[in-house]
Order: structure tokens, then sequence, then C-alpha cells
């Protein structure tokens, strides 16, 4: 039998053994590609190259690509654990040609591949091709030899457009497409199931494990097929696929691969039953949730991070099916590096990261999916139809955090269907009422166009001469602004910086001929349109005038020192938490930065101080800041840095400090990073699950800042009468002596209490064979009232007892029955009738129960009413 590693090992050497270059599966998040949620084959690192935009050193390659399809257009999450072959992530085994080899050569070696180096009978594999491809079929029944029986042409779906067909590919309605030959293989007569191409082709006797694209034309707009003149192929085979066709089982998760992860999740929930569907699922998620964590998605509540959140959940869910209440998804991890660290070593490398964003996401959801479940299964109980109340789904999703799928995935559990509909309704309602509790406008943006963008120059120098090409004025364009009014001034070139990448937009002034137009903001309008935003102070602007325009130097300088300082922020933060960490937000100005990041949990003191001293002992080394254009491949193989999904130009500028820190940024930056003279963080804190939050400042406001913490020392060094040097030794003697006399007054206190539970026993009252008391007991607090409650209960046998205080303008209430009366009176019932009088509520035990209250002056009202209700409930 061979191993899934076997397998996938085999399959690389082949093809390295016929010219091809072996190629690292990319990230399960597509580098500069934000059309795609995540990888989902195994040609999408390709994709440029396919589309002539970039050029490689190989015309030949091979990979194995891990994918995730659970969200967007690939989404086969609802059909994991109940098929035998669906998955969230899995690994697509191709060889690829890039105007190199094309259909003769990519069918024989599929051939060669599939029957001599694995193996696999020829008379087990079925071949499909388009039905137009003659091509392709004359190289499979006359070159390659295949059984005409055993050979299918494939036309377009019944009803569809032209070349709509299970095998005809196309990257979109436009440009690369072309005809494709699939490979099936025959599991037996034992199977149901027909050949592709007959009506019982969805049974699973017979299973595609390979697709042969052959990339042929381009199609235009009009759907006109031409030619293109380096035909490609790229093909995918799945990993799991071949590993059942090869270990003699049916389903995907009965190879050696799932088997030890089943194992493995049987015992961490406990379960003895390993054909149960849930652990299949568990097993499959772990896979998913791994490598989404290592390629950097951290759960969230939108976009990639909320797919990663759902199939963490509906993992947690399964676990909960089978009896867990406690965390265990994460302790998955590591037989999966097992499994799967020799050929992802960045998996192992990982590990104890994603063991610590797993075991804190289940920890989070499990403070709340056991009362939604509750609220799930009572709907589903009580409901007369087969459809589960969209307004139901919506309140599983705002308060429980339930997302609509794992809705759906029970409801189907239980052969029902969720009303989506309602809850598309229920979520615009949500929606609406947020737009109307929003205290933000839309924005400044506005409707102009002109003939090109705005060059900027602010890169070389702060003052340049240009020429006014627009004025608007209340978002309207107009000829010109006159002295007092506000608008927006748009230049030909300008040395001013548009907002953007987190920087904020100069400040500063246009002046000419008697004017002076004072510059607020500077942002980008349509585009690439720099607008200067202002008032005009003196004189009138028109367009077509000819002004200087000079950027704030100060403020331009101070904003550079934090931009700086962020980017040696950043770079330390990965050294220090991990290459996890991601920037999800970031905004620079002249007073402070703020850098948002992807992290689990709150940095500790010693972490902060580590990476605040790296990034000072970076500006100390006074590094040049060097600043290059570059082409994207460039800047990749570089090393430098860019955010996940964000689109990119051809040409990028990238900034490098040393070889501390390489990022991809057009912003405006230092000379050199000595010149940020110091960095000091100011606050870290959470604002998003899984995005954590540091604020800093740099230069003279960093100096500000450390002066203004040391007044503060001084001042509390002469509150406590101490020298600067001595103030944690004064402090600790002073908490000492205060938690010494806290305790002495406590045990006072107890005394006290002991002392009046005396006094006041003989002034109770009997009431029958029981005692009656209620007094209010002057500036005791509610533990006081609690230990002479005790007191007197000791003392007075068969008793019935309230007991008030004020303190701070504010009632306590005890009350008290002995356990011999509880069967006929509960204290909870007496003192939320003695608490109404005095504004409040309460409640607790059939013998003790505490309450509170706002208005004093009504307590003689409530101690009043103590023997009457005694008497009531005696009858």
């Amino acid at each position: 039998m061979k191993t899934s590693a076997d397998i996938r090992r085999a399959f690389l050497d082949y093809f390295a053994q016929h010219q091809h270059e072996i190629v690292a599966s990319s990230p399960l998040v597509p580098q500069n590609d934000p059309t795609l949620l995540f990888t989902n084959a195994g040609m999408v690192q390709f994709k440029d190259v396919f589309l002539g935009r970039e050029k490689r050193d190989y015309t030949r390659a091979t990979s194995s690509q891990r994918c995730v399809r659970a969200g967007g257009k690939h989404n086969d999450l609802e059909n994991v654990g109940y098929t035998a072959r669906h998955h969230t992530f899995f690994e697509m085994l191709g060889n690829f040609s890039f105007g190199d080899y094309f259909k003769q050569d990519a069918i024989k070696y599929a051939w060669e591949f599939l029957t001599e180096t694995i193996g696999l009978p020829a008379e087990k594999l079925w071949i499909t091709v388009y039905q137009d491809d003659q091509e392709a079929a004359e190289i499979w029944l006359n070159e390659i030899g295949v059984d005409p029986a055993r050979f299918t042409r494939i036309g377009d779906k019944p009803g569809g457009k032209p070349y709509e067909s299970d095998n005809f590919w196309s990257m979109g309605d436009t440009g690369p497409c072309g005809p494709c030959s699939e490979i099936f293989y025959d599991h037996g007569e034992a199977i149901w199931g027909g050949p592709p191409g007959t009506p019982e082709e969805e049974g699973d006797r017979y299973i595609e494990i390979w697709n042969l694209v052959f990339m042929q034309y381009n199609r235009d707009a009009d759907g006109v097929m031409t030619p293109l003149p380096k035909p490609s192929v790229d093909t995918g085979m799945g990993l799991e696929r071949l590993a059942a066709v090869l270990q003699h089982v049916h389903s995907n998760y009965e190879i050696d691969l799932f088997a030890h992860l089943i194992e493995a999740a049987a015992k961490a929930t406990g379960c003895d039953n390993l054909q149960e569907k849930s652990l299949r699922v568990i097993a499959d998620h772990i896979r998913s949730c791994a490598f989404l964590i290592v390629d950097g998605v951290l759960p969230s509540n939108e976009g990639r991070g909320y797919v990663l959140r759902r199939i963490i959940r509906r993992a947690i869910r399964h676990g909960y099916m089978l009896g867990v209440k406690e965390a265990f998804f994460y302790q998955l991890v590591e037989p999966l590096c097992r499994e799967m660290g020799e050929f992802y070593p960045e998996l192992v490398k990982q590990q104890s990261q994603v063991e610590k964003v797993l075991r804190l996401e289940e920890e989070r959801f499990a403070q709340t999916l056991e009362q939604g479940m509750k609220i799930l299964e009572e709907t589903i109980n009580g409901l007369q139809g087969k459809v589960i109340p969209g307004e139901t789904v919506f309140k599983l999703y705002d308060t429980y955090g339930f997302p609509k799928d794992l809705t759906a995935d029970i409801a189907r559990e239980h052969e029902l269907s969720i009303d989506q509909d309602g809850f598309e309704t229920a979520m615009a309602e949500q929606r609406k009422r947020a737009q109307a509790a929003s205290q933000f406008a839309a924005g400044d943006a506005v409707d102009i166009t002109l003939d090109e963008a705005t060059r900027f120059t602010g890169y070389e120098g702060l003052e340049e001469a240009a020429e006014v090409v627009a004025l608007l004025k209340d978002g309207a364009s107009v000829d010109q602004l006159s002295a007092g009014e506000q608008g927006m001034v748009f230049l030909n070139h300008t040395p001013f910086y548009a907002e953007s990448g987190g920087q904020v937009g100069d400040l500063g002034v246009l002046e000419g001929n008697g004017l002076l137009f004072e510059v607020e903001d500077t942002r980008k309008q349509a585009g690439e349109l720099f607008a200067h935003i202002g008032k005009l102070e003196e004189g009138e602007l028109k367009v077509g005038d000819r002004v200087t325009a000079q950027v704030n130097a100060y403020t331009r300088q101070a904003t550079a020192l934090n931009h700086s300082a962020t980017h040696l922020l950043h770079a330390a933060l990965r050294q220090v938490l991990g290459d996890h960490v991601a920037q999800k937000g970031s905004l620079v100005d002249a007073e402070r930065l703020r850098f948002d990041f992807s992290h689990f949990e709150p940095i500790s003191r010693e972490q902060l101080q580590t990476i605040e001293q790296m990034v000072n002992e970076q500006i100390r080394y006074n590094h040049l800041v060097n600043t290059d254009i570059m082409s994207l491949d460039e800047a990749k193989n570089s090393g430098a840095m860019a955010l996940f999904g964000e689109k990119y130009d051809e040409h990028v500028r990238v900034l490098s400090m040393g070889d501390f820190s390489t990022e991809l940024c057009g912003g405006t930056h230092v000379n050199a990073v000595g010149d940020i003279g110091l960095c000091k963080i100011t606050a870290e804190t959470g604002i998003a699950a899984g995005v954590r939050r540091i604020e800093a400042v740099t230069g003279q406001r960093a100096i500000e800042w450390m002066e203004a913490d040391e007044e503060r020392v001084q001042r509390v060094a002469e509150m406590i009468k101490s020298g600067r040097d001595e103030i944690e030794d004064k402090l600790t003697q002073i908490l000492d002596r205060n938690r010494k006399l806290e305790k002495e007054l406590e045990q006072l206190k107890a005394k006290l209490a002991s002392a009046a539970g005396s006094d006041l026993a003989s002034s109770a009252v009997a009431v029958g064979e029981i005692k009656v008391l209620a007094a209010n007991l002057d500036g005791a607090d509610p533990k006081s009232l609690r230990e002479t409650m005790d007191q007197l209960k000791n003392k007075l046998g068969s008793a019935v007892i309230l007991l008030t205080a004020v303190a701070g303008g504010k009632v306590s209430l005890v009350a008290g029955v002995t356990k011999d009366l509880t069967g006929s009176m509960k204290a909870g019932d007496l003192v939320k009738l003695a608490a109404e009088q005095v504004g409040g509520k309460g409640g607790g035990r059939p013998d003790m129960a505490q309450a509170g209250g706002s208005n004093p002056d009504a307590i003689p009202q409530a101690l009043e009413l103590v023997e009457p209700w005694v008497r009531e409930k005696l009858g």
C-alpha cells in the first residue's frame, strides 16, 4: 500500500524527471489576487503566467498545492462529513506547461504516470474529452490505445451556452479557455453508478481522479474564440482521491492520512465508534483550520477570518454532539503535524501558534454554544412544519455567534431547512438600525473627472510651483473661489501627500498674486486626483492660476517619524510574536502612531519591553532609509512585506531600513532611521477578536511623554514623602500596612457584629413560637449584616430576621429564616417585599437573601412589614 506521502513524492519526482520545476505550494491566501477568497486549485499561483503578465525561469512546473473550498464560489463546507470525497481542505497534484508541451505530451505523461509509475490497470481507467476536441480523441484512441468502450465525448450542457460543458474550462467569461480531458477510475460493478455522460454518472462507481486542461483559445466579449499563440496545460489531481484508489478503499476518509486523524479525534473526544460522521468532520476541519492560521488568517467576523471561524465552530459543534464540553480541537494539531509536517515544515514551525489560536477560539465559543444549542433544540422540538423561522436563525447568529451555515447544518441533520428569506429580512433590518444609529457621514468623496492624474512630487521636496486645474465648492465644480470660502483645489502636480496607507494628508498653504489658501487636509478623489481641502484666506483663486504649493515642514517631518517607526514596530512584532503578525490597519499623523495587527492574546509586559528595545536599537544604528522602484515580483523576491489580498501596481515602491525591515510603501519617511530619535510605546489593547492595537509616540512627542511620566513619578514621591529611588520600597511598606489595618478592621467589625447580635437578640418579639426581629444597623456594610445575621440565628433559635443598613446613600438589606421554617417562609420572598419599599430588588436562598435599594427614608416602612408578613404566613 502506498501512503499519501509516498504518492505525493512519486508524482513530484516523476515530473521532475521530465524537466518540470518542483514549485512549493503557495499560501491559502492568494497573493495579489483580491478576486479569490482562498487558493482553490493548483493553477492559482500561476494565473499571471498563463495570462502573460508574468514570466518565470521555467516553462514546465509541478506542485502539490494545498487548497481550501469553504467560501465564495467554491464552497464544499456543507457536504463535508456527509459524502466520501468532499473536503474543506485538500491537496491538488498538478503539472503545468507555459507555452511548452501541449496535448500529446500532457496525455502521455498522465497515462504513463497512472499505468506505469503507480501501476493502475488500464482497464480500470475511463477517459472523457470535449465533443469537438478531435485532436485529444485521436491521441487517446490511436497513440495511447485506450479501449473505445471506455472512452466518452462530452458535449455542452442541454439548454446552456456554447462551450458550457464539464469538459470545457475557462478562467472567466472572457480570456484563456479550452477543452479538457478527464480521467476516471472504475471501482467495479459492486458499486452503483454509470460512466461519465450517462444518467447514472452521479453514482460512486466511476470517480474522476485527474483533469487535463488544454488552454487553447482566447475568448473575447463577443464570444469569438481565437487560438492562443502559446497554448498551455494545467492539470489537477486530488491526492486524497488517488490515495483512496491505491489503498483500495472507497472513501477518502479511510486513507492512511485521515485514518490517523480520525483516531486522534476519537481519542480527544472520547468516542469509541470510529465510523461516527462527526469524527470525519473534525478530522477534515483540523486540516483547513491549521493551514489557514499558518497562512496568516485569524478568526474574525468578516472575510477569510469569518470562514475560518465558521469551520472551527462547526468542528466544535460536532465535538459537542459527541458529548465534549471542554476545549479539544486544538489537541489535533500535534497529530496533524506528524502526518503532514515533513512536507509542510511551516506547519511544524507554527504548531504552538496554531494551538493557541484554536484553543482561544474554542473557549470563546464554548461560552455560548450550550445556550445557543438549547434554544435551537427547543425550537426544533416545538416546530410545527419543516422550516426553522428566519427570526430564530438571526437570533442565533446575532446573539450567540452561530453562523447561518451552522444552523442550516443542524437543520439538515433533522431533515429540516431554514427560512433563508426571513433571515435576510432580519439582517436588512439590523443594517438599517445600524445606519440610523451611525453618526458618521458618507465622507468627502466628490464626482470629478480630469484628463490626467495628479503627479505627486513630494518625495523630492516640500515646495512646488503648480497650476490650478479644477476647483470645487460645496461638491460642485466652480471657476473661482473668493476670500472666506471653503473648497477643494486640484493641481496638475503637488508636493502634498494625500491620505493613504494609514498616513494622514499633508497640511500647508497655496500662495500666489495676493492669494492665500490654507490647506487643512489632502485626500485622493476619483482614483489618483489629489484634493487640497481648506479655506481661501486672502484674494481670489481661479482655474488656471499659478500657485506655489508649500507643505508644512514640521507636520510632514513629525508624521514621517511616526510612519518610519511603524515599519520598525511591525518588524519587531513579527520577530517577538511570530510570523503570523500581519498589519490590520494603521493611523500615522504628526502626534502619534497607531498600529493594528493580527495576534490572539494580550502582549506581556516583558514582550512589549523587548519590542520597544528592538525598535530603539534600530534607531541607534541609524541605517539609511532606502527606497527602490521595482517590479512586484522583484519586490516579493527581495522579501518585502505586502498586505494579504492587497492589489498592487506592476511596479511598486520598496522601503528598506537596514536588513531589519523591508516593506512595500508609498508613504513619506525619514532619510535615516536615527532621525526618529526615540520611540515610546504608550498603549497596547485588543480591538477585536484576534486583532491587537499598539499606540506609540516618537521624536519630541516621545521626549514630552517621558518628561510627563517623570513628573508624575516625582509627584508620587513627594506625596509619600520618599526619594525617587525609594518609591517602590516605600509603596510596598504602605500597602503592607494598609493590608494589616484592613485585616484588623475586619476583625473589629466581626466583634461588633457579635456584640450587636447579642444586643439585638433581646429586642426580638415573639409571634407564636417564632422570634421576629427587624432592625437597622447604622454604618454596617453588607458583610457585617450577614455576619450579624448568622449570630442572631444561632441565638434566637426558630426565627425570622430582617436587617438593614445605609452606606453612601445606598440601602443594604439582609433577610434570614431559620431552616426549620423555610418550608412555609422564604427569605427571598421577605427581602423582595422589603426591597420594594426602598426602591430596590434582590433575592437569594430560602434561608438567606440579600437586596439593595436607593431610598433610605423608607427603611422604617420596610422594617414594619416583617411582623405582619410572619403572621400572614402562619395563617
